[in-house]
């Protein structure tokens, strides 16, 4: 670990940045504390995010928002059923004039890539995003392009309309860090949108508060936040659970496990700790563990969410101690 004095000078250039990005968010999304910190953690942990709920409730308005946040490129790809894995990877092209194929690259290359709708794309277009989602590049005919970073996918979906929509499989659930939901405003949150957004879009003004080169420093300071062994061993025995109940047919996976660790150094180091407390993690993992499992029939049938189920397994598993003191 850095030494206290330099651990916490970073920790406080951390929490400086942060401040500033999720200020600017919080400018244009009214009254959601909740949902942009969820987005913060995705970004510092190197994670993606889907972003799942019902229509005009703002998913795109923060994907756009948290990307103008941060001076760097960004792509946005409007996911239709007529859309082409090429349309996200990239195409090789024959150029006339050379005599050579040319590489022309997709909307995947970008520091911050903004999927809206993904469910309406099929599933041959959707499985485009898997390798440059957990590998950072990208493979079009035998050819291999690394991605810049940060690199982050920001991807929302309807859960509710189910006319032409493609359900996202399971290796590509996997891959998203975090799920979130939105949710309605409350009654002022809603009124002070009313006043903010009728006369103009909020999103024109927006600046940007920091720059790709500054995020790449502050992943780098929330690898080094440190996670005990007891922590670990807890983490584990939450994906566990998971894995043995008769109630999932599917449990966490292995990579999911990885991510928990991430958002909880992330979320620690949002929080002025360069350690990981045991409640990090019991705190993320609904939204990092829930939209990877899979009811059984006998629990889907009886209404019981993948959420429900997470929550009454997390509680069974006994929680460490693990003070400060013996992180």
């Amino acid at each position: 670990m850095s030494t206290p004095t330099a651990a916490g000078a970073d920790l406080e250039t951390l929490a400086h940045v942060v401040g500033r990005i999720r200020g600017n968010i919080e400018s244009v999304i009214e009254g959601k504390p909740d949902v942009v910190s969820s987005a913060l953690v995705v970004l510092l942990a190197e994670g993606h995010l889907l972003i799942e709920d019902v229509p005009g409730v703002g998913k795109t308005m923060l994907s756009k928002a948290l990307a103008r946040s941060i001076d760097s490129t960004v792509r946005r790809i409007q996911f239709t059923p007529d859309l082409l894995p090429s349309d996200v990877t990239g195409v090789s092209v024959f150029n006339q004039d050379t005599r050579q194929f040319e590489f022309r690259p997709g909307g995947v290359f970008a520091n911050i890539v903004v999927g809206d709708e993904i469910n309406r794309a099929s599933p041959k277009t959707q499985s485009a995003l898997l390798e440059c989602m957990e590998e950072r590049q990208v493979t079009v005919d035998n050819a291999t392009y690394t991605l810049e970073t940060p690199f982050m996918v920001i991807a929302t979906q309807n859960p509710v309309e189910m006319e032409g929509t493609y359900a996202l499989p399971e290796a590509q659930r996997d891959r998203f860090m975090c799920r979130v939901s939105v949710g309605y405003p409350v009654e002022a949150a809603e009124i002070a949108m009313i006043a903010s957004h009728t006369s103009a879009n909020p999103l024109d003004d927006l600046e940007p508060v920091t720059d790709a080169a500054e995020i790449r420093k502050l992943t780098a300071i929330v690898g080094q936040v440190h996670v005990s062994e007891a922590v670990q061993r807890y983490v584990v025995a939450l994906a566990a659970a998971t894995r043995r109940t008769d109630e999932l047919t599917l449990g966490a996976s292995p990579r999911a496990t990885l991510h928990l660790v991430r958002a909880a150094k992330a979320y620690a180091a949002i929080h002025g700790r360069d350690f990981v407390l045991p409640d990090d993690v019991r705190g993320l993992a609904r939204p990092v563990l829930a939209h990877r499992l899979l009811p059984s029939v006998e629990a889907a049938m009886s209404g019981r969410s993948t959420g429900t189920i997470l929550d009454g397994l997390v509680a069974g598993v006994p929680v460490p101690d693990a003070r400060p003191s013996q992180v």
